[in-house]
């Protein structure tokens, strides 16, 4: 025997009349069918509109929050844009400073070679000057030696002094003289 057929045969939802158990009275059908239109009455007016209400609030929220953030994503890439045209524009200004700088070393490195040129000119000229003096110096006082050790050299050879210092002058000036000559021509004498 199947389960079904031996509920039924033991007589567990016998009645004393026979009536199918599985249909319900008909006074359970109306209560409970008056219960569910109460409940989706109650579902319909209450529940549902408070479902529709907080639905509404988070797509708001939600609608809200993206809207909020496309601005704020707006903002910032505006923001961003005025950072990096900033940016070009301070690379431009340092690069500008730079080559304004390295305008300004290259001036003064020029005006500095021109002012070691003019003092090492000037210096040039002030030792050119000084050696001038001094050789004019050592050449009289050359002059002088060679001419006492001549005048002396000619008493010896001659035996007696020379007495007019004029004369003394112009017998050492001619003897120089005559060595310069003779140098001069051994100089030009000798090929370059």
């Amino acid at each position: 025997m199947t389960g079904v057929s031996a509920v039924l045969a033991s007589g567990v939802f016998a009645s004393g009349d026979e009536t199918n158990p599985l249909i319900p009275a008909w006074g359970e059908v109306i209560i409970g069918t008056i219960a569910f239109a109460i409940l989706c009455w109650v579902l319909i007016a209450k529940v549902f509109p408070q479902f529709e209400k907080v639905y509404q609030e988070r797509h708001d929220a939600i609608e809200g929050g993206i809207e909020r953030a496309e601005k704020a994503q707006t903002e910032a890439q505006r923001t961003l844009e005025q950072y990096r045209a900033q940016l070009a524009e301070a690379r431009s200004e340092a690069n500008r400073i730079r080559e304004e700088a390295r305008e300004q070393a290259a001036a003064i490195r020029e005006e500095l070679r021109v002012a070691a040129e003019r003092d090492m000119a000037a210096r040039q000229e002030a030792f050119e000057r000084e050696l001038l003096a001094e050789r004019t110096q050592v050449v009289g006082q050359l002059r002088r030696e060679v001419g006492e050790i001549a005048v002396e050299l000619a008493t010896r050879i001659v035996g007696h002094e020379l007495q007019s210092s004029d004369r003394q002058r112009q017998i050492v000036d001619d003897f120089i003289a005559g060595l310069e000559a003779q140098q001069s021509a051994d100089a030009s004498a000798v090929p370059q």
